[in-house]
C-alpha cells in the first residue's frame, strides 16, 4: 500500500508540472501574437493578388543581412494611404493603448516543496520604470550637474512613490538607428546629408561600446549595414544609399524601431535612438504617423528628427518631425541651410552626451496594457526645462 500511494502522489505532481508547463507555453504564444505587423508596401501588393501562405516565424534574435531590403510580416489588409486629417488630428492626442512590453521587469516565479512535499509556487513583481532625460536652462543649454533631490516624477498623475536610481548618463552604451529618406524629394541635396551622417557616426559611435545600423526609405525600408561598431562599415553604409522612389517614412521607423531594436541583445542597460533624415512627407506607408509613434514608446527609443526642408517656411513636414520627436523624448532639428544639417547632427551628439537615467516605482501600478503618462518636473531652480518621453505602457496580465 505505501508503495501504490507514493506512485500515485508522484503521478500526481508529474501532471501538475505538466499543466503549468502548458500554461506558460500557451501565455508566451498569446503575448507573441499580441506584438502589431508593420506592414510592408510590397506585401501588401502580393496579398492583393492572392492569399500567401504564412511564413515561418523567424527567432528575436535574427536580423536581416546588410544590404537586404527588410519585409515585415502581417501587413493590414485594405491598408490606405495615410490622411492628412489623421496627422493633424493626432496633435493633440496621446497614443492608443495596447498590449507590449513596458519598461518594467518581473522577477521569475520560484517553486518550494515544503516539509509536508506540496508543491508551493511563489511569484514576486517588481515594477520599476526607466526614463532617460535631458535638462536645458532658459538659454538653452545643457545642465548637467543636477542630483536626485532636483527632480520630482509624476507617473498617471501622481508623484511615484520611490526613486529607485538616479545618475547622469554620459557613458551608457548606446544603440542608434540612422534612417535615412532616400526618395526623389532629397535627390539634390543627398551627398551632402550623407557626408554629415559619416561624420556624426564617426564622432558618436565608440568601438566595442557603442552599436548603429544605417537604413534607407523610399517605399520600403532597406538595411544597407546592420548592427556595428565598426565606423568604417557604417560609412559604407551611408554611401551605399541610393535615391529613388516614394516615401514610407512612417513604415520606416516602424520597422526600424519593431524589428531592429526591440529585438537587439544586449547585455545591460542601454540607451536606444533614432535620428530621422527626411522632410516629413509621407506618402505610401500603410501606418500611421501615430502608430509609428505608438512602436517608438513600446521600444523605449528616444526619435531625433532632422528636417531636409530648406524653404524657411512652415511646412507641413517640419510639423509632423516635430510632432514624433516631441512625443518621444527628442528634438526637431529645421536647418535653414544644407551646410546646418551638420550642424543639427552635432547637437544631437552633444546631447546623447548630456542625458540623466533615473529608475522610480509608480504609486499605483497595475499591469492592464494601458498607456500612463510621465513626467519629471525640476525642482529647486528656475528656467530648467526637462525633455523625456510623454509615457509608456503598462504590461497585460
Amino acid at each position: 500500500m505505501k508503495s501504490r500511494a507514493a506512485i500515485l502522489f508522484f503521478g500526481v505532481l508529474s501532471l501538475g508540472s505538466f499543466g503549468l508547463f502548458m500554461l506558460g507555453a500557451q501565455a508566451q504564444d498569446a503575448g507573441q501574437a499580441e506584438l502589431p505587423s508593420a506592414p510592408s508596401a510590397s506585401q501588401q501588393q502580393s496579398q492583393a493578388q492572392a492569399p500567401a501562405a504564412p511564413a515561418p516565424q523567424q527567432p528575436a534574435a535574427a536580423q536581416p543581412s546588410p544590404r537586404e531590403t527588410p519585409v515585415p510580416s502581417d501587413a493590414k489588409p485594405d491598408a490606405a494611404t495615410p490622411k492628412q486629417a489623421d496627422d493633424d488630428a493626432g496633435n493633440n492626442q496621446r497614443p492608443k493603448p495596447g498590449p507590449a512590453s513596458a519598461p518594467t521587469s518581473t522577477s521569475p516565479a520560484g517553486t518550494i516543496l515544503s516539509d509536508d512535499e506540496s508543491l508551493t509556487t511563489i511569484r514576486s513583481t517588481v515594477n520599476e520604470v526607466n526614463v532617460v532625460f535631458t535638462v536645458t536652462d532658459r538659454h538653452g543649454r545643457y545642465v548637467k550637474d543636477l542630483k536626485k533631490d532636483n527632480f520630482k516624477v509624476v507617473d498617471d498623475n501622481k508623484p511615484a512613490s520611490d526613486i529607485r536610481s538616479f545618475h547622469a548618463e554620459t557613458n551608457l552604451p548606446l544603440e542608434v538607428g540612422l534612417l535615412v529618406d532616400a526618395s526623389n524629394s532629397v535627390r539634390d541635396r543627398f551627398k551632402f546629408e550623407q557626408q554629415a551622417a559619416i561624420e556624426f557616426l564617426n564622432q558618436s559611435i565608440r568601438p566595442k561600446y557603442d552599436e548603429a545600423f544605417i537604413v534607407g526609405f523610399d517605399v520600403t525600408p532597406e538595411v544597407t549595414q546592420d548592427f556595428t561598431d565598426n565606423t568604417e562599415m557604417l560609412a559604407v553604409g551611408v554611401r551605399d544609399l541610393r535615391p529613388g522612389g516614394g516615401t514610407a517614412m512612417y513604415d520606416a521607423l516602424y520597422f526600424a524601431c519593431r524589428d531592429k531594436l526591440m529585438k537587439a541583445q544586449h547585455k545591460g542597460p542601454v540607451r536606444r535612438a533614432i535620428i530621422l533624415l527626411s522632410d516629413g512627407d509621407d506618402n505610401q506607408s500603410h501606418v500611421t504617423r501615430e502608430e509609428a509613434i505608438d512602436m517608438a514608446q513600446r521600444a523605449d527609443v528616444i526619435v531625433y528628427t532632422i528636417s531636409t526642408n530648406l524653404s524657411g517656411a512652415g511646412h507641413h513636414g517640419d510639423k509632423v518631425l516635430e510632432r514624433i520627436a516631441d512625443a518621444t523624448g527628442g528634438r526637431a532639428y529645421v536647418p535653414f541651410q544644407i551646410t546646418e544639417v551638420a550642424n543639427a547632427f552635432a547637437a544631437i551628439q552633444e546631447e546623447l552626451r548630456s542625458q540623466y537615467a533615473i529608475s522610480y516605482k509608480p504609486a499605483d501600478f497595475i499591469s492592464d496594457g494601458r498607456y500612463r503618462s510621465v513626467e519629471i518636473l525640476a525642482m529647486g531652480q528656475k528656467g530648467l526645462r526637462v525633455r523625456s518621453r510623454r509615457g509608456y505602457y503598462a504590461p497585460s496580465q
